[in-house]
């Protein structure tokens, strides 16, 4: 089983980074850090977003997040692997985010903990097809609500951190700008079945829906303007099963692209709040419209 670190060639340069930045933490009024937090489930999600994994044995060509694009943002995925002997009813996965309430949990805290993300897209596989399922929406669900996964305990436990703030049948909205993702990804030609769901179904009661909450519950907890790690956007997003790689790929690099383009625009410009850098040391100055 191999969990996501902070490592590869720029590991000793993130650690330092993430090392300095809690320090300064406490000192901090408001702030933001400038990482971007993707995470990946079934295939194709979990491969498409493995360049920017941090970890070598998970991505042995090396980290591409690091200043992406001279954008200005750190880019970190987590996700777990397959037996593609499992293919295609792949199952629980090994690795950060298995498809597990109780792993997917766990690793949430640790992770969000060390990447303090100022933005957050959860993918994961979704409807038959190549298409591109922007969530508008997700639904909270009471405990025995969720459809069971593949190792008991099969359902979450009320004990996890996010019951404590969600009720059931509370409705969560994603704040990703979504029509900017869908018209960029079809304008990509990447893939041209590209939507928001606004449908009653909302995530899916499963593993899909349940990380997704996570990601718009922590932009609750963090999009305060005091918060001194801010986060500005998250949201879900399905990806077709029959969708190629390539253009899985594509998609993901135009919906990143999208999402700095939005940040751009909302997050405070230098001197008017704190920002902590984390993932790496020295980065270009983020543009500016």
């Amino acid at each position: 089983m191999f969990k996501n670190e902070l490592s590869g060639p720029h590991a000793g340069v993130v650690a330092l980074a993430l090392m300095a930045a809690s320090a300064i933490a406490p000192f901090a009024a408001a702030g933001h850090t400038n990482n971007i937090m993707i995470t990946g489930y079934w295939p194709p999600t979990n491969w498409m977003v493995s360049r920017f994994s941090t970890n070598p044995e998970l991505n042995p060509d090396g980290w591409i997040g690091g200043n992406w694009e001279g954008r200005g943002y750190n880019v970190f995925s987590y996700f777990p692997t397959f037996n593609p002997d499992d293919a295609p009813n792949w199952g629980k996965g090994t690795g950060d985010f298995e498809v597990d309430y109780q792993d997917t949990s766990a690793d949430w805290q640790r992770i969000v903990n060390e990447v303090k993300p100022a933005a957050i897209i959860t993918f994961s596989r979704g409807n038959p097809g190549s298409n591109w399922e922007v969530e508008s929406r997700l639904k909270m669900r009471a405990v025995n609500s969720w459809f069971p996964d593949y190792l008991e305990p099969k359902r979450p436990s009320a004990d996890m951190p996010i019951f404590a703030d969600l009720a059931p049948n509370q409705i969560v909205p994603s704040t990703l700008p979504m029509q900017g993702i869908v018209d960029a990804v079809k304008a990509s030609g990447a893939i041209s079945n590209a939507y928001i769901d606004t449908g009653n179904g909302f995530g899916g009661a499963f593993l899909s829906e349940f990380i997704g909450l996570h990601g718009e519950w922590y932009n609750m907890q963090h999009s305060g303007v005091n918060d001194p790690y801010r986060n500005f956007a998250a949201g879900h997003i399905h990806v077709g099963i029959d969708t190629p790689l390539a253009a899985a790929n594509m998609a993901t690099e135009t919906t990143l692209r999208v999402l700095t383009d939005y940040l751009d625009t909302v997050v405070p410009a230098p001197g008017t709040a704190g920002m902590v850098f984390l993932g790496l040391a020295s980065i270009a100055r983020r543009r500016r419209p």
